[in-house]
């Protein structure tokens, strides 16, 4: 039982980036305060001589510098300076500054940021706080059990590291919307993770992040770590709220909070157009209409051991502006070798889908190639328009071989660019072939007509 709800936690975790919103974690503890949840004293800086006058301010040599960066695992990070660490002790407020300036302005690199980093712009400065036991505490949604509240006594550690290592050490109590959480539930989950000694503060701590978890539209409200310091006090260290983007209309003053510095440009670009982008690791740049079919085109790519350079929903009712714009957000990944473009048109037209995609194909000059494939309302008069505009777009009909085909053109394409070649004019791809890998970049050759009536839906 215990492992099948860690195994749904930590899938929780792996979509967070789906539709919410991160803040950093000052404003996150400015929020805790606002709702009666005190934290250790702390300020903001974005400079190395801000950062000297907030330590000074904080009256304490014990003293914490955090990089303000929106990515977990700071503290094993590695700055594009070299600098070690995103999570700094200092005694000084001399050495504060000296931490802040290796830090302000450089990408910090971690498990979670890839290849891309985040930019540090700001610090922020903390009384530091020695514990000697530390906990885990949440409040999440889940689709099956509602809210629910996570607890471990295993704090300070990744919650997907206890899932998978100690999954019996994690309590996973649903929370009922109607009633909320009481005192006496509150005093009970304390119990066992074995806070008993004084419980009255975390008790008060429980109830106000379940007050703040629902008023703010939270999707996660995470303390990790809960610590018990060596004066037998409570203080929550670190704090994640992550806020549903569907309640922006209700949160306002949340959103605004927003630090856009560590948001993927791509991603906030399709979002200015009403879209879902999610990016990936891959090479094959995917425009679908519909969630569920942008899941499975990433799905089938994969099945041909290819991989999708992003998630990308154009939404039912994409139009020919709308696909000129996913595709320029498409190209904003260096790394996108292909475009598969896989459109069911129901509301959506064909072949207004159809000329955005041209229009966008004329606009950025686009030398990669484009496999479609294209179904449902005025299909036949999007291929004829395809077919007329005499473009390297590759039409296939069928669902599995047009995946096959944005798989085997994204391997020509890396094979060009290691051979130093101009990959379309060499492979002369044309609407009516499929290209044959081999091991000379150069070989094209022609293996069938994939216009077909195969509509494989």
């Amino acid at each position: 039982m215990f492992r099948k709800l860690a195994q749904k936690t930590q899938k929780l975790s792996n979509f967070q980036q789906i539709r919410l919103l991160n803040l950093q974690e000052n404003v996150s503890h400015k929020i805790l305060n606002e709702h009666n949840i005190t934290t250790p004293k702390f300020r903001v800086a974005r400079c190395g001589k801000e950062a000297e006058e907030a330590a000074k301010d904080l009256l304490t040599k014990n003293l914490v510098v955090k990089a303000q960066v929106l990515t977990g695992g700071r503290g094993l990070g590695k700055f594009d300076n070299g600098f070690h660490g995103g999570v700094h002790a200092a005694i000084s407020p001399e050495e504060v500054k000296q931490i802040t300036e290796k830090m302000i302005g450089n990408k910090l690199f971690t498990k979670q940021t890839e290849n891309e980093g985040k930019i540090c712009n700001s610090v922020m400065v903390a009384e530091r706080k020695f514990s000697r036991r530390e906990f885990y505490f949440a409040f999440a949604m889940d689709r099956e059990l509602g809210s629910v509240l996570i607890a471990s006594s295993k704090g300070g550690v990744n919650i997907e590291e206890i899932a998978k290592y100690s999954p019996e050490s994690l309590i996973i109590e649903p929370i009922d919307l109607q009633k909320g959480i009481t005192k006496e539930m509150a005093c009970w989950i304390l119990r066992r993770v074995g806070i008993t000694d004084q419980p009255s503060a975390a008790i008060k701590m429980l109830c106000n992040l379940y007050n703040l978890f629902v008023k703010k539209d939270c999707i996660l409200a995470e303390i990790n770590p809960y610590i018990e310091d060596v004066c037998l006090n409570y203080f929550p260290l670190d704090v994640k709220l992550t806020f549903d983007e569907n309640a922006e209309f209700r949160q306002k003053e949340i959103f605004d909070l927003r630090d856009e510095s560590q948001e993927d440009p791509k991603e906030l670009a399709a979002a200015k157009l009403g879209m879902s982008y999610i990016s990936l690791n891959g090479s094959i740049g995917c425009l679908v209409n519909g969630a569920g079919l942008a899941m499975a085109t990433a799905d089938i790519i994969r099945h041909h051991k290819g991989s999708p350079a992003n998630f990308l929903d154009v939404g039912s009712m994409a139009s020919a502006e709308g696909v000129k714009g996913a595709i320029k957000v498409i190209m904003m990944d260096p790394k996108v070798r292909t475009i598969f473009v896989n459109i069911f048109g129901g509301m959506a037209k064909c072949d207004a889908i159809a000329e955005g995609l041209l229009a966008a194909i004329r606009e950025l000059d686009l030398k990669i190639p484009v496999v479609l494939r294209i179904q449902g309302n005025n299909f036949e008069k999007a291929r004829k328009i395809i077919k007329d505009a005499n473009t390297n777009v590759i039409t296939v009909n069928n669902f599995d071989e047009a995946a096959e085909m944005a798989v085997r053109c994204s391997k020509i394409m890396k094979l060009a660019d290691g051979g130093n070649l101009n990959a379309l004019v060499s492979m002369n791809l044309k609407c009516d072939c499929e290209p044959k890998i081999s091991n000379d970049p150069t070989s094209f050759t022609p293996m069938m007509n994939v216009d077909s009536d195969s509509n494989g839906i």
